[in-house]
């Protein structure tokens, strides 16, 4: 049984314009379900198959910023509880690129959809280590 919904759109910036989608939030009596569906990633130039992309939630209520950085405003991981990285509030599992899409589904207990409302969803061009504090 679901109880609130929530959704991010999901739009590129200057260096990916094409990367288009959405992502749901669905509160259930266990936890968050949240489910990315992306297109328009930046594929892997190699033989290998798949780019790994960090997917986040900040603090910021803005996906704005200015001449030196575009998303200034969406701000850092979001982290009210000052939890050590990865267990940020906004810590999400990463983005797998298959042929410029992604499609991620995961249930989570560690935020509900009243806490994370008028936040952003930022796609990072690079994959979460989940070790060391991430940039922005």
């Amino acid at each position: 049984m679901f109880f609130y919904d929530a959704k991010a759109h999901i739009k590129g910036g200057k260096n990916y314009p094409n990367i288009d989608g959405t992502v749901t939030f669905k509160e259930t009596k266990k936890g968050v379900l949240v489910t990315a569906k992306i297109n328009g990633l930046p594929q892997s130039k190699t033989n290998c198959t798949g780019r790994f992309f960090g997917l986040h939630i900040h603090d910021g209520t803005s996906c704005t910023g200015n001449a030196t950085d575009e998303f200034a405003n969406a701000k850092s991981h979001l982290n009210p509880t000052k939890c050590p990285h990865p267990f940020h509030m906004g810590d999400l599992p990463p983005l797998i690129e298959n042929n410029g899409q992604a499609y991620m589904s995961v249930l989570i207990n560690k935020f509900k959809i009243q806490d994370i409302m008028e936040k952003v969803v930022i796609i990072h061009d690079m994959p979460d280590d989940f070790t060391t504090q991430p940039s922005r």
